[in-house]
C-alpha cells in the first residue's frame, strides 16, 4: 500500500476494534479528558497520523524499520505543519525522514529536528505519549478511542504486528549504512531513551525486565524509570516531590505497584500515589523514546548507557 500520510483520521471505540488483539502495541495519548490510541502497526503503513487535540495540532509517527514511534506537536514558529513521509529512499540511518509541506523542510523521525530546508535547525516539541499494548492501554482507559485503519490496510496487521512483537528478542543486525559505530549494546536491543537538559541516557530493555525499578538523574534532574515486563510497558518520571527527591522501589513483580523510600507512599506504575502521606499526589511524567539501540545511538551519539549496577556508562 502507498506510504501515504493520515490527514482526516476517523477513530471508532474500543468495542468496535475487533482487528485489535491485548498484545499489539500501540501509541497512547490521554489529554484533555480524551484517550486515544494509534496501533503501531497501522501508523507504520502511513508513517504519520495528523491529529487534532485540544491543545493544538500532532504527528504520531512510527518508522517500522527502526521500531520508533514519537509524537510531537505539528507546529513551528507559530505555524501549523503537515508531513509526508519520504519513503525508503528518504531513510537517514535506516530512520523516517518527513518533509513539510508548508516550508519543504525535512525532518529526523527519532529527533523531531529539521535537517534541511527553510526551517533547518527546528527542534519540534515532543508531544507526551506512552508505548504500551492494547490490553493495557484499554484497561486505563475504557472509553479510549482508537484510530481506524483505512479501507485495505487492515488486512496486513496480523503481519506487522507479529514482527513487532518479535522485535522484543532483540535478534538481528542494523540495516545496511544503519549503524555506525557503537556496538555496547545489540543493534536491535530496544531502549528507552531520554534526553534531559543536553543529556541522553539509553536504558535497554533486557536490563528493564530484570530490574524494573531505576533511580537514576539525567541533566541534573533526578528520574524515575519503571518497566513492566509482561506487556514491556516503560514509563519515567521526574522523581522529586517538591523539593524531596524521592527513590522507589517496586512491591510486586510486574512493578505494577511502587513504594517510595522517603515516606513510605504506595504509587502505581504512571506516577499516581496510591496511599501514605503522599496520596492522591502525582510525579512529573518524562516523555520516553523506546526505538532500536542502533537508531538511539546513531542521534544521540554521546548517549550514557544504564546497566544492571545502577551505573550510566559513557
Amino acid at each position: 500500500m502507498p506510504h501515504t500520510a493520515v490527514d482526516h483520521p476517523e477513530f471508532e471505540s474500543a468495542s468496535r476494534a475487533t482487528y485489535v488483539s491485548d498484545s499489539d502495541v500501540l501509541v497512547g495519548i490521554a489529554s484533555g479528558g480524551v484517550a486515544k490510541a494509534y496501533l503501531a502497526a497501522d501508523v507504520g503503513q502511513h508513517g504519520v497520523v495528523h491529529d487534532q487535540m485540544a491543545d493544538g495540532p500532532i504527528a504520531v509517527t512510527w518508522c517500522g524499520i527502526c521500531n520508533t514511534g514519537v509524537v510531537f506537536r505539528a507546529e513551528a514558529k507559530g505555524r501549523a505543519l503537515h508531513f509526508d513521509s519520504q519513503g525508503l529512499e528518504g531513510l537517514v540511518k535506516a530512520n523516517e525522514v518527513f518533509k513539510d509541506r508548508e516550508t519543504g523542510s525535512r525532518w529526523q523521525q527519532s529527533t523531531a529536528k529539521a535537517v534541511s530546508g527553510p526551517l533547518e535547525g527546528t527542534q519540534l516539541a515532543l508531544y507526551p505519549f506512552i508505548r504500551t499494548t492494547w490490553g493495557e492501554w484499554r484497561r486505563r482507559h475504557p472509553n479510549t478511542l482508537v484510530l481506524r485503519p483505512l479501507p485495505g490496510y487492515a488486512e496486513r496487521l496480523p503481519l506487522l504486528n507479529k514482527r513487532i512483537r518479535e522485535a522484543r528478542l532483540g535478534a538481528g543486525p542494523a540495516p545496511d549504512g544503519a549503524f555506525g559505530y557503537d556496538d555496547r549494546l545489540r543493534p536491535r536491543e530496544t531502549v528507552a531513551g531520554l534526553e534531559i537538559g543536553g543529556e541522553a541516557a539509553a536504558y535497554p530493555f533486557s536490563v528493564l525486565r530484570q530490574v524494573r525499578v531505576v533511580n537514576d538523574k539525567v541533566g541534573g534532574t533526578p528520574v524515575l524509570i519503571v518497566h513492566q515486563p509482561a506487556i514491556d510497558t516503560t514509563t519515567g518520571f521526574e522523581s522529586r516531590w517538591r523539593d524531596k527527591t524521592l527513590r522507589f522501589r517496586a512491591v510486586d513483580r510486574e512493578a505494577s505497584k511502587l513504594v517510595d523510600l522517603e515516606t513510605r507512599s504506595s504509587w502505581d506504575a504512571y506516577g499516581l500515589c496510591l496511599s501514605g502521606p503522599l496520596a492522591g499526589s502525582h510525579l512529573q511524567p518524562l516523555i520516553l523514546i523506546p526505538e532500536f539501540w542502533f537508531a538511539w545511538s546513531e542521534f544521540h551519539p554521546r548517549t550514557k548507557v544504564y546497566n544492571p549496577g545502577g551505573n550510566r556508562q559513557l
